[in-house]
């Protein structure tokens, strides 16, 4: 029975006040936990499901580096609609470095380069949300941009987010080269509280290459960070990519993603097999999944991997937790992680130079040894029953991927 505030006494009501105290303490704290002030997903202290976009789509810098124009980005963006890659949720085309004048204008004001990019960027952003699609750019923490040397968005954070939504930008990469001898936390910190007030529905894609821990503050910043130096169309650059970001497996969750760089998928530096365990692990750890190759004039091999949608819905996931490395053993190796109605993912690695079995134990996923379950082969498309563990013959590079969900 509620009592009325005149049978409170002292000591109740001091009671109270550390009680709303701590209450505003905890919510104090899981604001700062939670990435809810860049405003572009559900907010948490709600207490309803937060699920962030993980920027899903493409980025130019793999296949094209500076070799870029307007006339790439809206062929690209008709490429994503024509090839149903679109329809399959890859949403962002995102201009990476290149894409600007040397110099600001006289109001200090980015240009576009007036050779590569003559109709603008406001003009191209209309083009690609005409067809269903965002748009991403780029810009640095720092004085300079790393490749074309470009100015950075030091000291200009705001005006330069104002404009990038004046443009109708939907996503920002924010590199990290040139950095005047500022720290990272000054540098990211000022771009992000930019971001939550000037551009608010803007994916805020951090890209500090994991030098200084990222993942242990980022969440408060931005929607994903980097965890690792960039990547290469190389089998040893990507396994070292994979393990570096699996490392931060419990720090990523909805509203916050760990980041091993962009997919090289496609760009013919690795094997198919190469490629599939690539963009396996890539959708078992939650990435960002951004296509790097040309997308106008992909194999239907590449295709093939990158459309596949039963491993797509692994990377989407709505409980949002990041598989990570759960058996080792010379290079043969179990990767898992819980999905949404208590299923779970494996994926069945192999890194040595030879075919060879591999066996995922119950133990070691989460699940209790009388589970039994309907395995789900994502790459061969068909299903069978597993009790105990889950064992496959795997080609050398090459991975089996499995939606294991309890009977």
């Amino acid at each position: 029975m509620a009592r009325g505030p005149s049978t409170w006494s002292s000591s109740s009501s001091l009671m109270l006040a550390l009680l709303v105290a701590a209450a505003a303490a905890a919510t104090a704290s899981e604001a700062a936990r939670v990435p809810a002030a860049v405003g572009n997903w559900t907010e948490v202290l709600s207490g309803a499901p937060r699920r962030a976009r993980h920027g899903h789509g493409w980025n130019s810098w793999n296949h094209f580096g500076c070799g870029i124009n307007e006339d790439l980005i809206k062929q690209t963006a008709d490429a994503l609609v024509n090839t149903g890659m679109a329809k399959l949720g890859y949403e962002y085309v995102n201009i990476d470095d290149c894409w600007a004048e040397s110099d600001r204008d006289s109001q200090g004001n980015f240009v576009a380069n007036r050779q590569t990019f003559p109709s603008g960027i406001k003009a191209l952003a209309d083009y690609v949300h005409a067809k269903g699609l965002k748009l991403g750019i780029y810009s640095d923490a720092g004085s300079r941009t790393c490749s074309q040397k470009m100015p950075g968005s030091l000291d200009h954070e705001e005006q330069d987010v104002k404009t990038f939504s004046s443009w109708g930008i939907d996503y920002l990469k924010y590199d990290n080269c040139n950095d005047a001898g500022r720290s990272v936390m000054e540098r990211y910190t000022k771009m992000s509280n930019a971001m939550k007030t000037y551009g608010k529905s803007i994916f805020f894609s951090l890209c500090e290459w994991g030098r200084e821990n990222p993942a242990t503050w980022a969440g408060s910043m931005g929607n994903s960070w980097r965890t690792t130096d960039d990547i290469a169309d190389n089998w040893g650059s990507m396994t070292s990519r994979a393990d570096q970001n699996d490392r931060w497996a419990s720090y990523a969750g909805p509203g916050g993603w760990n980041d091993p760089d962009m997919l090289e998928v496609g760009n013919g530096g690795m094997t198919e097999a190469e490629y599939r365990s690539h963009f396996s692990i890539w959708a078992l750890a939650k990435a960002p999944l951004l296509i790097g190759c040309d997308v106008r004039s992909m194999s239907q091999q590449t295709k093939d991997i990158l459309s596949n949608s039963e491993v797509i819905a692994v990377n989407q996931d709505s409980l949002g937790a990041q598989g990570k490395k759960a058996q080792s053993s010379n290079g043969l190796e179990v990767w898992a992680g819980p999905l949404s109605n208590n299923r779970k993912v494996v994926v069945l690695w192999n890194r040595q130079g030879y075919q060879a079995t591999i066996t995922a134990q119950w133990s070691s996923i989460g699940l209790a040894s009388s589970t039994a379950v309907t395995a789900r082969d994502l790459w061969a498309h068909s299903s069978f029953s597993a009790q105990g563990q889950l064992s496959a013959s795997v080609a050398p590079h090459d991975c089996k991927m499995y939606v294991l969900t309890p009977k």
